[in-house]
């Protein structure tokens, strides 16, 4: 199962909103066959496993093992359950159940009733966290949510408007490394999110251009509209998705996607809801402080990924308040990055 979890990961950033499942299978303790799911669209793992065993007569003593159940239903590919019961593999050792309801026990129900062998749970633990992009989206009807931001060691995220001034280029808190790190990041989440002031200030792509992936879609917090059509988040060169309170027609950029919501109390609600109805299943949210601080308080949140930059501003925007426990601290170049998880 482990090998199965390491294999899935191949298709982080590429399935969604598919899961990146990872299958083996096993004949007299040792490996035949091992898959992962194909980028969306594609067949699945437990499909890509059976076509890499050379002799497919053996797959009928053969046990697969997959971090996820097999589905039951006909989406962009047939059931992967139907096609482990044409090729009568016995036995069927699964890491955690599907809650799409569109299986939800299903599969394995198919399984048994045809007389095979359905061992569950296996490495459960492991396997949620590997899926947890795709769990959270199905009993939360939300995407899974991770925070991120650069404060100083003096705990600012950005300078003083009076320094933007003088130099209206981003301030840099961390290293290239921490950068590009984020970058890798950003390829494999489905979309990424910043509020009104740092698109204005920074004026970022928010793309993966240092890392070899897909670039998120951009979604941005424009309440009014204040964005200007020449910023980059604006130059349709990615999907974006600008959420605000009122669509001034005179303001539309066309070839973005825009959509009106309440930008009241409850705007990570609604943004979260939105999300969910475009099947998006990851996103990260990078700022400002504002931005940050309203999922934070909502609680709309899984994880934080906080970098430490080795500089000071002595003035500015002070950084997000998170109270959590920092379950893990990593030295990356001249910066800490510490891993906070919303259990």
């Amino acid at each position: 199962m482990l090998r199965c979890i390491e294999l899935g990961k191949n298709g982080l950033g590429n399935t969604a909103p598919n899961p990146m499942v990872g299958s083996v299978i096993v004949l007299h303790n040792k490996i035949i066959g091992e898959g992962h799911t194909s980028p969306y669209g594609g067949p699945h793992a437990e499909v890509n496993a059976i076509n890499s065993v050379t002799d497919t007569s053996l797959l009928k003593d053969a046990t697969i093992y997959v971090t996820l159940e097999p589905c039951s239903h006909y989406g962009k590919t047939p059931p992967c359950a139907d096609l482990i019961l044409k090729y009568q593999i016995k036995t069927v050792v699964i890491g955690t159940l599907d809650p799409n309801e569109k299986v939800a026990g299903k599969g394995i129900k198919k399984l048994k009733d045809a007389g095979c062998n359905v061992i569950t749970p296996v490495l459960e633990k492991e396997c949620k966290e590997h899926h947890k992009r795709f769990l959270t989206f199905f009993t939360k009807k939300r995407p899974y949510i991770i925070l991120k931001w650069a404060e100083t060691k003096d705990g600012f995220i950005a300078p003083d408007i009076s320094a933007r001034k003088e130099n209206p280029e981003p301030y840099w808190i961390t290293s290239p490394y921490s950068r590009q790190l984020v970058h890798k990041w950003r390829a494999e989440e489905q979309a990424i999110l910043v509020g009104t002031n740092t698109a204005k200030q920074d004026n970022p792509k928010l793309d993966a251009r240092t890392w070899k992936g897909n670039n998120p879609i951009r979604v941005v917090l424009d309440k009014n509209l204040k964005l200007k059509p020449n910023t980059h988040l604006l130059d349709n060169s990615i999907k974006t998705i600008v959420f605000t309170e009122n669509k001034d027609a005179k303001k539309i950029v066309k070839g973005i996607n825009y959509e009106v919501i309440p930008f009241n109390k409850s705007l990570a609600k609604h943004v979260c809801n939105s999300l969910y109805k475009r099947n998006i299943n990851s996103i990260i949210i990078e700022g400002g402080t504002k931005t940050i601080q309203t999922f934070l308080d909502a609680n709309l949140w899984d994880e934080a990924r906080v970098f430490i930059g080795n500089s000071y501003f002595k003035q500015g925007t002070k950084a997000p308040v998170i109270k959590n426990k920092i379950i893990q601290t990593m030295q990356i170049a001249t910066d800490l990055l510490n891993l906070i998880k919303n259990d």
